[in-house]
């Protein structure tokens, strides 16, 4: 009998011992990035600022509207309270392998139905949390709010990003609406004054049949404007947490801005940058997830150690000559040694390391699908950079075609009808340049998009993962 103390001390200290040497297993993050883009941006520069990207076009209208979603979104919220309830359970994370005490009162009666006992007892547990299990477990729950930092990130990304789209649109249609109205005047002018020449017999029947179906044309454009600015105008104002727009965004709007090229300049394009990506982090938070759950099944293959301890105080209530009352203390290591349900958590455990190479393989995939994102919006601003370019020649080609026309008018060589084709042609111009322009602003949406730019919740946004 005198041995098994000993025993039990020992048992106790060797488990203690492995215990400590068993570590969880590590995530691997393949986060290599590649050492140019291919459209030329230069990695070594400093970052660029962010969280205020739509700042730098200057428009106030846009920073109150930006402002606005980030303070009214519902979708937003709803992250929010999300991200607040894993930070409540972060906060407890380690409950499992703290001392838990728990109080207890009954009465029970002795086998032959003599006797009736009162007990009280106070039980103590403390399960050790060794081999692994106590740091897996507090690593699942940094990844838990890993992720939903992440997704509350994320969200602000995408919203920021569909504000200033939409905004963009709205802009976009109230001035097309503006050029299409003046369009329609010169449509109908140009009708007018076809019918008096074919009255005249200056013109023909074909050539009024032709500007009837142009000015029906731009009917149908006016229509289809209309429909663009409603649409944009009401999902507009359901990401600002309103239920109707504001009366002005469905008016057209002849000065309404858009952003210049010269203030959507972007210098530097570091790649690291991709790396505080909201789904990168996603994605990492889903390998530290997968780290975790591999540490559990791997600590779940060696014993699992609980110092218990019990005060127990039973008091005979009958009285019929036995003991009247008794204080039994007990403590000791609770040891479950996994035996005749090896085989399932050998394979829980083989599972789970495989599942960890799956998110590590995800992870990487994430990577290559924002640096292909990335290029992509380069792509497309060098696109439209040069688009803008080509309208531009046009319009300055037009303008100087037009003022020709005027000059001959002056001085009686050319008549009115004949300079409405040269004035329709430099509305659509400038309709085709308004457009080239509003897209080229949209690439620069899509870029910041794809780095992930949007203000920061006001707690911040960690750049490391659960264990930094």
């Amino acid at each position: 009998m005198a041995a098994t103390p000993r025993f039990l001390c020992l048992s106790l200290g060797a488990a203690l011992v492995l215990g400590g040497c068993v570590t969880p297993p590590e995530a691997r993050l393949d986060d290599a990035l590649p050492a140019a883009w291919t459209q030329g941006r230069d990695l070594a520069a400093p970052a660029p600022d962010l969280r205020g990207w739509w700042k730098a076009w200057g428009d106030a209208r846009l920073d109150a509207v930006v402002e606005q979603a980030l303070a009214a979104n519902q979708d937003l919220a709803q992250v929010e309270l999300r991200l607040k309830a894993r930070q409540r359970l972060a906060g407890v994370a380690d409950a499992a392998f703290k001392p838990v005490l728990s109080g207890n009162v009954r009465t029970l009666q002795d086998i032959a139905a003599i006797d009736s006992y009162f007990h009280a007892s106070i039980d103590m547990a403390w399960d050790l949390g060794l081999f692994g299990a106590s740091q897996s477990s507090l690593r699942a729950r940094a990844a838990e709010l890993l992720d939903a930092k992440a997704r509350l990130q994320a969200a602000r990304v995408a919203l920021v990003a569909d504000v200033v789209h939409h905004y963009l649109d709205l802009r976009l249609a109230q001035r097309q609406r503006a050029l299409l109205a003046e369009q329609a005047r010169l449509d109908q002018r140009g009708l007018a004054l076809a019918r008096v020449r074919q009255q005249q017999r200056l013109g023909t029947a074909e050539a009024v049949l032709l500007l009837q179906q142009q000015a029906a044309h731009t009917a149908a454009q006016q229509a289809d404007m209309e429909l663009a600015q409603a649409r944009a105008a009401h999902a507009l104002a359901a990401l600002l947490g309103q239920a109707r727009p504001e009366a002005g965004w469905l008016a057209a709007d002849e000065k309404a801005g858009l952003p210049s090229t010269q203030a959507l300049g972007l210098t530097a394009l570091p790649a690291d940058m991709l790396r505080t990506r909201p789904d990168i982090r996603i994605a990492q938070a889903a390998v530290e997830r997968a780290a975790a759950e591999a540490g559990l099944a791997q600590a779940a293959l060696y014993p699992r150690v609980v110092l218990a301890g019990s005060l127990l105080y039973s008091y005979n209530l009958t009285q019929n000559f036995r003991t009247t009352s008794d204080n039994i203390p007990t403590l000791g290591p609770q040891i479950d040694i996994p035996l005749f349900d090896w085989g399932q958590r050998r394979a829980r455990a083989d599972a789970s390391e495989l599942a960890l190479q799956a998110a590590g393989q995800a992870y990487r995939q994430q990577v290559l699908d924002a640096v292909a994102e990335v290029e992509t919006a380069l792509a497309g601003l060098t696109a439209q950079g040069r688009r803008l370019i080509a309208l531009q020649q046009v319009q300055d080609s037009l303008q100087q075609s037009n003022q020709r026309q005027q000059k001959r008018r002056q001085l009686g060589l050319d008549s009115e009808f004949g300079a409405l084709a040269g004035q329709r042609a430099a509305i659509v111009a400038r309709s085709d340049q308004a457009t080239a322009q509003a897209a080229q602003a949209l690439a620069y949406v899509a870029l910041y998009k794809a780095l992930g730019a949007a203000p920061l919740p006001e707690d911040g946004y960690e750049g490391g993962g659960p264990g930094a």
